[in-house]
């Protein structure tokens, strides 16, 4: 029997994030002004146009968010590629913004809140 590992993988990152996702949502470990925290990001699917969320490390500065993946496949910064347009749940919240993308190792998203 052989393991399909892309399987694998995202299944565990579904069964973390559905644990995760609701507790960020609620503003447990989100970032103050200034430092770091969790956030939950939510992307337009690039092919169906619905939204997406997805559970980020994020280095905060005022209205400006940092969030990174080593993943270059990740689903989510294919969909800001597509559409700059994103949300960002911060302390119980949901806050608009935009969204730029700098593709490189740590595959960099910066985060501009309206």
């Amino acid at each position: 029997m052989s393991i399909d590992r892309s399987e694998l993988t995202r299944q565990g990152f579904q069964a973390l994030n559905s644990v995760v996702e609701p507790t960020v949502r609620s503003g447990f470990a989100n970032p103050w002004p200034i430092g770091g925290g969790l956030v939950l990001l939510e992307t337009m699917g690039r092919k169906s146009g619905v939204w997406r969320s997805v559970p980020l490390v994020s280095t905060r500065v005022g209205d400006t968010l940092v969030v990174s993946t080593v993943r270059s496949n990740s689903l989510w910064l294919k969909n800001i590629e597509a559409h700059e347009r994103v949300r960002v749940w911060l302390h119980g919240k949901r806050r608009t913004g935009t969204a730029m993308i700098d593709r490189g190792p740590l595959n960099t998203a910066v985060i501009r809140l309206d």
